[in-house]
């Protein structure tokens, strides 16, 4: 990795400001609904805690944009962090100031407190030097584990690290780094990436990058469409980027020139509508007033061969419509072969995350990533910020 771990340092009596990723999901009640990346964070809190550290937790919620909004303060999730950790928790309404420093004085060795939304500052994401520095004041040490926001160069990302002697890892951002950086470099092959999602427009950089690296690329999703249309094939009213084709044809260019399979589905789970389709059938040739909104069974087994031969997989998107059940069978049924292959398993983040809990395998896929578009962004090839300004070790 390069860079200074939480393994490195002495926490015993020190202030540990730790950038988390608390941006969880709440529901009308501000309950959190999903507390994966609480979960995720906690070897990194424990750790710190256990070894004396004075554990000062930073998070964002949600998109204040600089203003104070009660819904998104972080008391559901010290509720929730405390239920986890089974330890107290304290809280306090404000992310620097005197009200934060006197909180933190009265903190004892072990001790775990949670800072408020820190974007309720707008100086936050623009990344103002006088609020990293007041961030800074509040610690010895600083730690990100905030994986899922590394790809901001913000104050509590990055400008902190400028006014702190030494900017740790925590161990789950050592642990993106070390499975997302398995695709990229030296990895079991064959390698195989399958991206799906509805657009191709996000992910032509990583497309790019991948077409450098894998044995086989799969290519689902509503995206796979433009793909088929700039092959000349008909797609009757399914998604097409028409300012696309252009791009999707030099992709399959690319792919042909490097001599590198690039899978597209060879059937399709075709509907009248997308809102409540009166009209469902599976096709090879897709009509002319017709969606296609999953893959069919033919390139489920297609696919699935290229997948139990994987030694790698990386998979960002799913393959068709699959919040709508009658649309899932596609995603979830890849999910499952993924999950019983003995392949390392890499999933990186959003609706990709989504499908595989749908369809019951989160436990038996290697490392699910917390970060949507931070391990889109790392895949791509791109330096992140919140990772380069830590120390290097």
């Amino acid at each position: 990795m390069g860079k200074l771990s939480i393994r490195d340092l002495q926490f015993k009596g020190k202030r540990v400001l730790v950038r988390v990723d608390f941006n969880v999901p709440l529901d009308s009640n501000l309950k959190v609904t999903d507390d994966t990346r609480i979960r995720e964070a906690l070897p990194t809190i424990k750790y710190i805690s256990d070894k004396g550290g004075k554990v000062i937790l930073i998070s964002h919620l949600g998109r204040p944009d600089g203003k104070v909004v009660d819904k998104l303060r972080m008391s559901p999730v010290a509720k929730k962090l405390e239920e986890l950790i089974g330890k107290k928790i304290n809280k306090v309404d404000d992310c620097i100031g005197d009200k934060v420093k006197s909180a933190i004085s009265s903190m004892k060795d072990g001790d775990i407190l949670l800072l408020e939304n820190v974007r309720f500052y707008p100086e936050e994401e623009k990344n103002d030097p006088k609020f990293a520095k007041s961030l800074a004041e509040l610690a010895d040490i600083y730690v990100n584990d905030a994986f899922g926001t590394a790809h901001r160069a913000h104050a509590s990302t990055v400008g902190v690290t400028k006014y702190v002697k030494q900017s740790a890892a925590g161990f789950l951002m050592e642990k993106e780094i070390k499975y997302l950086g398995m695709v990229l470099s030296n990895p079991k092959r064959p390698l195989i990436a399958i991206i799906g999602g509805a657009k191709i427009s996000s992910k032509i950089d990583l497309l790019n990058n991948l077409l450098t690296r894998v044995d086989t690329l799969i290519i689902g999703g509503g995206m796979a469409y433009t793909f088929m249309k700039a092959k000349g094939i008909s797609v009757g009213k399914s998604l097409v980027e028409e300012d696309k084709l252009e791009v999707a044809k030099e992709i399959l260019n690319n792919a042909e020139k490097k001599n590198i399979p690039l899978l597209l589905p060879v059937d399709h789970v075709v509907a009248d509508k997308k809102d409540a389709p009166t009209d469902i059938k599976v096709v090879t040739d897709i009509p002319d007033n017709y969606i296609a909104l999953d893959i069919g069974p033919k390139t489920i087994e297609e696919f699935g061969k290229v997948i139990k031969k994987a030694k790698t997989i990386f998979w960002n998107g799913p393959l068709g419509l699959f919040e709508v059940d009658a649309f899932a069978k596609g995603t979830t049924s890849l999910a499952k072969v993924i999950a019983e292959s003995k392949a390392v398993s890499v999933v990186g983040g959003g609706d990709s995350v989504s499908a595989i809990k749908k369809a019951g395998v989160s436990d038996k896929i290697t490392h699910i990533s917390t970060g949507g578009g931070a391990s889109l962004e790392f895949i791509e090839g791109k330096e992140l910020p919140g990772i380069s300004a830590l120390t290097d070790a």
